[in-house]
């Protein structure tokens, strides 16, 4: 595991993995352990999102929807041209949810020097999800962690729906491009961590994947 670390930190440079998946995937859960065994910087739009809403108060995905796509930009672009993440890969969590954002996204992550090199799909089943969901709910609130916004399953199935009718032909961009990777992301976050692992290293070594 550690010589195929090495080898995507050495392929990844400066550049940028972005990982996509339903709520409840793991997305940000595998990204930031990612980010950390290979030395890059974890940048999640949801949670830079949610912090603007804070700061702006104004809580509009509090419905489950994607922000508007002018404020996408006005909000998460910028990110990749700060100074303290020059030197930096970053692993990027679900940067670009909404079809069409992805040129824009690409663009300015390219511009930077953190270009993206490849995009992840934990490929999860919305049943799957909605156990997760289930179970993380049935906990009491000391030991929760679902976002605030996430405790209605209203809110979470309107979720879904922004995925599968505007992050979905997002990926198909980037699978059309030859950079999606995809991740089985029905079993425990160990298993789905070292086969992203594997699937990463085998995209960066253009061999071909093994699905297990």
């Amino acid at each position: 595991m550690n010589e195929k670390l090495q080898s995507i930190k050495t392929w990844l440079g400066t550049g940028s993995i972005n990982i996509f998946g339903l709520p409840m995937s793991g997305k940000d859960t595998v990204g930031v352990r990612l980010a950390e065994d290979l030395n890059a910087r974890f940048l999640s739009s949801g949670m830079i999102i949610r912090d603007m809403e804070k700061e702006t108060q104004n809580d509009m995905t509090k419905n489950g929807e994607l922000i508007p796509t002018n404020l996408f930009y006005e909000w998460i672009l910028p990110y990749f041209f700060r100074d303290d993440l020059k030197e930096n890969a970053l692993i990027l969590s679900s940067v670009g949810r909404w079809s069409g954002e992805e040129n824009e996204v690409m663009e300015s992550a390219k511009t930077s020097g953190h270009e993206i090199k490849a995009a992840v799909i934990l490929d999860t089943a919305e049943a799957e999800v909605m156990k997760r969901w289930e179970i993380v709910n049935s906990l009491g609130d000391e030991a929760r962690t679902v976002r605030e916004d996430d405790k209605s399953p209203e809110t979470f199935k309107v979720r879904i729906k922004e995925f599968n009718e505007k992050t979905k032909p997002v990926l198909d961009h980037y699978e059309e491009l030859g950079l999606l990777i995809k991740v089985d992301g029905n079993k425990d976050r160990e298993s789905v961590y070292q086969e992203m692992i594997d699937a990463i290293y085998a995209f960066s070594q253009k061999l071909p994947v093994e699905n297990s």
